[in-house]
């Protein structure tokens, strides 16, 4: 590789090229889509060197074909790391089919083309047209589709907050593929977990639809719900310190310890793990989101544990060894 290829480039240009080569790969971009690539390509000597970069990582994972080379095309995370290593050694084929595996069962496309989004680690607030507050929680990804009609929040990823304006008329909806929250003059919470999409009401009331049934539910204030396709599951109180995030903390009550440190983890990049042996203490507490490490060494005080590490980007926490 030359050096003008190996010189790295900023986070902002790698996700603009990740962009393009999605789009373009999709197949649905027309001329003009590929008339204002080729004028991203020429306006700046970063962009070229993005784009060379990644073509010469495709070469390098071309067996990586179908869904898993998409899924590894849409780590963000992943390509930065890639790209800037390509000068400096093979990468582990074992490895890197482990990693495709992993980011073909936790990406998405709708992430990468949602009008907003977060990075993992990443929170912020948006104030929209109507007077709505919507906080995006770590890797999350919304759309926003106001019509004449409605106001209609599509969350592909993620988990948000909803603080709803009360100057406008418009039915107020957020919509998963599970199905459709309509907000009574409210605040609650949406988040998409592996078996549906949960919603906890903090104020007033919301009136929840799964996808394939034709019942609506209205949940008030306190309770919560887990939505799939086709129903609503059994309603539930909404936890102590549910929408902590939203302040930057993270609250828990009694939880395993395991539970903990997966929750921890879709704060931070890389792997986060728990030995079997401790996975079952039960912790409570506040814990800072914006610093996980520091979450982490809190721990050690009240729990026989201890954080090991063997990378960045590789912590485990496993029982404390008796020093002799």
């Amino acid at each position: 590789m030359s050096a003008f290829n190996a010189k790295p480039v900023s986070a902002r240009v790698l996700d603009a090229a990740i962009a393009w080569q999605l789009c373009l790969d999709s197949g649905d971009g027309g001329g003009a889509e590929r008339d204002e690539f080729a004028r991203w390509h020429a306006a700046d000597e970063e962009h070229a060197r993005a784009w060379m970069q990644l073509g010469m990582l495709d070469q390098r994972f071309a067996a990586a074909a179908g869904p898993a080379r998409q899924a590894f095309l849409q780590s963000r995370a992943g390509i930065r790391r890639r790209v800037r290593k390509l000068g400096s050694g093979v990468a582990s084929v074992l490895l890197v089919g482990g990693l495709l595996s992993w980011l073909g069962a936790h990406q998405s496309l709708g992430y990468w083309l949602a009008d907003q989004r977060t990075a993992t680690g990443e929170q912020r607030s948006l104030r929209l047209a109507d007077g709505t507050l919507i906080s995006l929680n770590t890797h999350s990804a919304v759309d926003v589709r106001f019509t004449e009609h409605e106001r209609l929040i599509v969350l592909h990823e993620g988990e948000i907050s909803i603080e709803t304006g009360h100057k406008d008329d418009r039915p107020f909806v957020v919509a998963t593929g599970d199905g459709r929250m309509r907000a009574l003059g409210t605040r609650f919470l949406v988040r998409l977990e592996d078996d549906g999409t949960r919603l906890s009401v903090l104020q007033s009331a919301v009136a929840a639809k799964p996808q394939d049934s034709g019942n609506e539910q209205i949940l008030r204030e306190g309770q919560q719900v887990l939505m799939t396709h086709d129903q609503l599951g059994h309603v539930d109180t909404v936890a102590a310190g549910a929408d902590a995030w939203t302040r930057g903390m993270l609250v828990v009550d009694n939880v395993r310890l395991d539970q903990l440190v997966e929750e921890l983890g879709r704060y931070r990049s890389g792997y986060l793990g728990v030995a079997p042996e401790v996975a079952g203490l039960r912790i409570t507490g506040s814990f800072p989101l914006n610093n996980t490490d520091l979450a982490l060494k809190s721990l050690l005080p009240t729990l026989p544990v201890q954080v090991e590490q063997r990378t960045p980007w590789w912590v485990t926490l496993v029982a404390r060894r008796e020093t002799p």
